[in-house]
């Protein structure tokens, strides 16, 4: 990277994207990661920047200990959340991977189950997994050892891996999601029942907003009779809309052009075996029309 500007802020501008997608996948929440880049972007103002040999460096290392920070306040104020706590969708329309090498630790399933790791099992998967960093540079920006580094990557990658099936490629995905999205609109529950798993398990988000199931549903027939609920009760109406989300497909619901849901399917060999209904208008915000 060239000389620092004055003002640092083409050295922000250029690792920006980056800064927000560590900060989203350590928090789940678009809203916290923003604050996470703000305050980031307060601190590089505060810096003597013609110290700073490594801007990028500098800015992505402030940034991944202020989201350590905030991830461990963030978990105290889920424990208190009104039903289950899904993570915040985006649209990754523009930006498959939102900012990394890789797509990797962006799929809503995945972001779900990173809430049982630690903080710092946490930043050291999605800093090896999304962004490709080396062991030794996170064990920098963490200030701990490359050795636990690799203890902490691995013990992040047992955790998620118990937890879940092979997901299913891509392409085999969005196809289910396809054929999820028609049968939704026609009411074909028994099309929607061939795609689930026995065990299917469904969780909605209403964050206290709105109406929402305040557990979490398990096997195919609790499910189906909680969508076909939804769909006389809530979606008579509705437009089922398949859009970019987290790096893959997902089923936007909107009444008069306004968004009321956002579901992901999480597909594995075995068919689709968990059903994410956000509907908390607060995490629908940024599928609102322009």
């Amino acid at each position: 990277m060239g000389p620092v500007t004055t003002d640092g802020v083409a050295e922000f501008l250029d690792v920006r994207p980056q800064l927000f997608g560590i900060a989203y996948r350590m928090l789940g929440s678009v809203a916290e990661a923003e604050d996470v880049v703000q305050d980031a972007w307060l601190r590089w103002q505060r810096a003597d920047r013609a110290e700073v040999r490594n801007p990028a460096a500098f800015l992505t290392t402030t940034a991944t200990r202020l989201a350590l920070t905030a991830a461990t306040s963030a978990r105290a104020r889920r424990e208190t959340y009104p039903g289950p706590w899904l993570p915040e969708p985006v649209d990754t329309t523009d930006d498959p991977a939102l900012g990394a090498e890789q797509a990797e630790a962006l799929d809503l399933a995945v972001l779900l189950l990173m809430e049982r790791l630690g903080p710092a099992e946490r930043a050291v998967y999605v800093l090896h997994e999304a962004f490709d960093y080396p062991y030794r540079r996170i064990a920098e920006i963490l200030e701990i050892t490359e050795a636990n580094a690799r203890q902490l990557a691995r013990r992040a990658r047992l955790a998620l891996e118990s937890d879940r099936s092979e997901p299913a490629p891509p392409a085999v995905r969005r196809r289910l999601v396809e054929t999820f999205t028609a049968a939704a609109r026609d009411g074909d529950l028994e099309a929607l029942e061939r795609l689930f798993t026995e065990d299917v398990v469904a969780q909605a988000d209403g964050g206290g907003k709105v109406h929402a199931s305040q557990v979490e549903l398990h096997g195919a027939a609790r499910v189906l009779l909680f969508i076909d609920n939804i769909l006389r009760k809530y979606w008579q109406d509705a437009t089922f809309t398949v859009v970019d989300v987290n790096g893959g497909a997902g089923l936007l619901v909107t009444d008069a052009g306004h968004p009321v849901a956002l579901l992901a399917l999480d597909a594995t060999s075995r068919g689709v075996e968990r059903v994410l209904f956000v509907v908390n208008p607060d995490k629908l915000r940024r599928f609102a029309p322009a």
